[in-house]
């Protein structure tokens, strides 16, 4: 079928390109000149191929890379964050903007991420040779996804930690220490006390005292008494987590796809068997319609919309580089564009799962307290994981160790299911760079140096730091790295030549709908976000109380060093070009690598053919190009 494209235009129609302005070897492979070359050295088989286009490894089988995927992206911010912001942001209404950011920012995203990656075979750093200049894209991508991967890593250590507390003959939050004084109120009241978010200032749950003053003696002020030392115990449910993680890749995707089996599905059966006990509590209908029913007037506000974008951004996992790694080991011309709507599809099913079954249990503590304000009985939150629904669960009549040892082996297999992939994507990297690296040697060093670098967040400050980070260093940098990547492939390298590509490896013609995400909407909607983002910005806090400036100063030069790079990387590739004028030095690293396209030598030999058809083509309706203007220019980059 490959070969039918890779046929060269008729004479009749074969023009003579004009000679550019300024040389390149971007696409010079693209030239008659040099295909004899090309083709002589696929013939002799003994000569190796360059080192990056060595033989890459492949998923087992479609099926694994589906489920690889599911497990990325169906993760704790579906479980524990999607219900609260939902609340928060006007319960049933916030699916209105959350359903149209998912179609005009989450889907075409995905799709585009997976589409790179698929049919360049490049990890997050080596597929930005498409346009060198850009390549800083994938190194502050790498960055925030480092950062990311280590405190996601503590958050797992929590979820280790109450589950091995769940095995207790008495949950150990559901009741309050002597030591914690009259201020305290059991969790597993009986409802004549008041809830969580009915306490007053000198009340406080056992499940937030526990949480604060035995699992993480919290801090109150990193001014005063800094961050302190790790926890032992969370230090050994952390290097538990690594150590799973360290076990699931350590052959990479030939390890990982087959785990993915089990960390995709895994959740899903305790959600449903959740799902069953939720819906059958007394007062659990009324707080699934709390859930459910809009508060219309919020649609105006701005921050609603905000959060609808963020939600989607970092539930899926998009802009991280993951999604392009993992699609990096498919066989070129596995149907991407289905996986792609499968997936987004069950990331928001997920989300909407979680969101009943949350709502039925705070439905339920509502009944139970006597009290018809379902908002009042829950703490939103960074904490909320660890706090409401280790409440909520302390409260079950019958077997509540049982239903906590689902819930948190839950959070675990999400929480690794995401974090395969985060070390995954770095593994990737590295290994593209040190080929003849061992890769056990590569995921053994990563573990050990998330493991060490995760011991800040199990310290008495821990939290604060995760605070800190996870704005500096990975949700600001993201946005602005996502946008520089939206242009990158939308105007740099140009949405019609990704739609040839699409249709090259895919047989499939590329909609109208994606064509105008990828290049104007997309890209928008990133920028006004990001513009909202640094005209409503406050000092960061946590728990109420401003960071302290030294912390505030570390954290900007985080911001600063990442996002730094894409401008280090843009200089870097300006100055690899050959001498000439700036403009053609730029001209030059926009332009997309020699050996760009599929892997195989072959395949890539039969692409560069299909090009020059294309070019061809294009070539023959020349005699348009006197009468076009600006706006044609831009609908032929966009539409073809």
């Amino acid at each position: 079928m490959k070969d039918l494209k890779a046929k060269t235009a008729s004479p009749s129609t074969r023009r003579s390109a004009p000679k550019p302005e300024c040389s390149s070897s971007g696409e010079s492979l693209l030239k008659p000149s040099t295909l004899p070359k090309a083709l002589a050295s696929s013939e002799q088989e003994e000569e190796p191929l360059p080192l990056d286009l060595k033989s890459r490894d492949n998923w087992g089988s479609s099926l694994e890379f589906l489920m690889s995927c599911i497990a990325l992206s169906v993760g704790l911010g579906n479980v524990w964050r999607f219900p609260f912001t939902a609340l928060e942001n006007g319960g049933g209404a916030f699916l209105v903007p959350y359903l149209t950011v998912l179609f005009v920012v989450g889907k075409p995203i995905y799709y585009m991420e997976m589409l790179l990656g698929q049919f360049s075979s490049r990890g997050i750093v080596q597929v930005f040779d498409f346009a060198p200049l850009m390549r800083g894209v994938g190194y502050a991508q790498l960055l925030a996804l480092g950062v990311l991967a280590t405190y996601y890593a503590s958050v797992m250590a929590l979820t280790l930690r109450y589950f091995f507390d769940s095995f207790a003959a008495v949950l150990p939050w559901s009741y309050c220490r002597p030591e914690w004084g009259d201020g305290c109120v059991s969790a597993a009241s009986d409802g004549h006390q008041p809830l969580v978010g009915q306490l007053s200032r000198n009340f406080s749950s056992s499940s937030q005292l526990y949480l604060q003053r035995i699992v993480l003696n919290e801090t109150q002020s990193l001014a005063e008494h800094g961050i302190g030392y790790p926890s032992g115990s969370l230090a050994l449910m952390l290097a538990l987590s690594w150590l799973t993680v360290t076990l699931i890749i350590i052959r990479g995707v030939k390890s990982s796809g087959k785990a993915s089996y089990v960390l995709a599905l895994f959740p899903y059966v305790v959600m449903f068997i959740l799902l069953v006990r939720s819906l059958t509590l007394p007062g659990a209908y009324d707080g699934v319609m709390y859930f459910l029913t809009p508060q219309w007037d919020k649609l105006l506000e701005p921050a609603v919309w905000y959060n609808a974008v963020t939600q989607v951004f970092f539930s899926l996992a998009v802009c991280f580089g993951v999604i392009i790694m993992y699609s990096s080991y498919n066989r070129f011309g596995h149907n991407v564009y289905r996986d792609a709507n499968i997936v987004t599809t069950l990331d928001t099913f997920t989300s909407l799962l979680s969101g009943v079954i949350i709502f039925g249990i705070l439905g339920n503590l509502a009944y139970e307290s006597g009290t018809k304000d379902i908002g009042s009985v829950v703490r939103a939150g960074p904490g909320l994981a660890f706090i409401s629904y280790p409440e909520a669960i302390a409260k079950f009549k019958m077997m509540p160790q049982i239903f906590s040892l689902l819930f948190f082996g839950m959070l675990f297999m999400l929480g690794v299911g995401s974090n395969v992939g985060m070390v995954s994507c770095i593994m990737t990297v590295l290994k593209d760079q040190f080929v003849n690296a061992k890769l056990w040697l590569i995921v053994v060093g990563l573990s050990l140096t998330g493991f060490i670098v995760g011991l800040i967040y199990i310290t008495p400050g821990g939290q604060h730091i995760v605070t800190l980070l996870d704005f500096h260093g990975v949700t600001f940098v993201s946005l602005v790295s996502a946008i520089f990547e939206l242009v990158a492939v939308g105007w740099i390298y140009g949405t019609k030549r990704l739609c040839q590509d699409a249709e090259y490896m895919l047989n499939i013609k590329t909609s109208k709908y994606y064509r105008i995400c990828w290049s104007i909407v997309t890209p928008l909607v990133m920028t006004v976000i990001l513009l909202y983002t640094l005209f409503t910005m406050r000092p960061l806090s946590y728990n109420g109380q401003e960071f302290p400036l030294p912390y505030r100063v570390v954290g900007w030069c985080i911001s600063a060093f990442i996002i730094g790079q894409l401008f280090y990387w843009a200089c870097h590739a300006n100055y690899k070009q050959p001498k000439g004028s700036l403009k053609c030095r730029i001209s030059n690293s926009v332009k997309p690598h020699s050996d760009w396209g599929p892997l195989d030598s072959k395949q890539l030999i039969d692409y560069q053919m299909f090009r020059r058809n294309q070019k061809d083509v294009a070539a023959s309706g020349a005699g348009l190009k006197q009468r076009r203007w600006l706006c044609h220019s831009v609908g032929d980059r966009i539409f073809g």
